[in-house]
């Protein structure tokens, strides 16, 4: 008889990222659609905040968008080991220049390591065209772990 739970899908933190401030991702506007450990799915409506002032989008949301989607995907990916996760690495190509509309970005894990991991991010228009990707490498650190002074959320110190 098959396993039954092996055709079951991956948990979905969506709703669950969406219901909550978190920060940068919030105040950019990004709207998670999908987020599991296989794949992380958002869109991001562009509005005057995100130009620069030749009046396209600006890298750093870029940047910030494809940090923030490989980070929640290595961060369900390693919380039933108790981990969380903090980005070591963010490179981001520029590909192609956009002045407004719906970005939609899709982020997939590369490896998933205990210690390390690894996803890339596409951002695409509403008409599918690359207009950036990138490839982040994040580290996995025990609940309790110091970060920048603070211990990581988990199990208490």
């Amino acid at each position: 008889m098959p396993d039954e739970t092996a055709s079951q899908p991956p948990a979905d933190y969506a709703d669950a990222l969406n219901g909550f401030d978190h920060g940068w991702a919030t105040a950019m506007g990004i709207h998670f659609v999908r987020a599991s450990a296989d794949e992380v799915v958002a869109e991001l409506e562009i509005g005057p905040n995100h130009l620069q002032p030749y009046g396209i989008v600006h890298g750093g949301v870029y940047s910030g968008l494809i940090e923030t989607l490989a980070s929640v995907g290595a961060g369900v990916a390693a919380l039933p080991r108790g981990q969380s996760v903090v980005g070591l690495e963010n490179h981001t190509s520029f590909v192609r220049a956009a002045r407004g509309g719906v970005v939609r970005a899709t982020a997939v894990p590369l490896t998933r390591g205990r210690t390390t991991q690894v996803w890339e991010v596409a951002v695409r228009d509403a008409e599918g065209r690359i207009l950036a990707t990138g490839r982040v490498r994040l580290l996995c650190v025990a609940a309790g772990t110091d970060l920048a002074g603070v211990p990581a959320p988990g199990a208490p110190r």
